[in-house]
């Protein structure tokens, strides 16, 4: 993928220079740099790996997800210390995750524990095991499982390697 984004700057300076300008514009290489980029993703199936750009798109990903999830969250958890009767049931459950490495498991922990409304007690000695307590089982339980398995999915996007 350092390969891929070192040709990517090539491209650019060698269009920056082959332009009939009088000096350096900042313009002429971010269009080379543009034009690089499309080169490279119609020939990255030659290199064996992954368009290197395709990292970022899911970290980008990722970080919109974890925002709509923050947002959401603190919705229902202000919507509930709001109400004149507190009628939430806090409990206990666990979730069985598909990551396999123990950065993937801390970084989904992390990303759930940072939405109001829930917190990883632990994680299992095998690390596929998460014990989450939710202030409220009825509603939150269901919206925490679809948001963990999002978040699972993001992940995987980032961390592995696909070809």
């Amino acid at each position: 993928m350092a390969s891929q984004f070192i040709l990517n700057l090539l491209i650019a300076v060698l269009w920056m220079l082959l332009q009939d300008e009088d000096g350096i514009h900042l313009t002429t290489f971010f269009s080379g740099f543009f034009i690089g980029m499309v080169v490279l993703y119609l020939m990255h199936r030659f290199f064996g790996t992954a368009f290197y750009l395709r990292r970022l798109f899911a970290v980008v990903k990722l970080i919109l997800l974890f925002n709509r999830e923050l947002i959401m969250s603190s919705a229902l958890v202000i919507r509930q210390i709001c109400s004149p009767k507190l009628n939430i049931t806090p409990g206990i459950f666990t979730y069985k995750t598909e990551l396999k490495y123990e950065t993937e498991v801390a970084a989904l922990s992390i990303l759930l524990t940072l939405t109001p409304g829930s917190v990883v007690m632990e994680v299992s000695p095998e690390g596929n095991v998460l014990y989450i307590h939710a202030t409220d089982m009825g509603a939150a339980r269901v919206s925490i499982l679809k948001s963990m398995e999002q978040f699972e999915k993001a992940i995987m996007e980032v961390t592995r390697n696909y070809d």
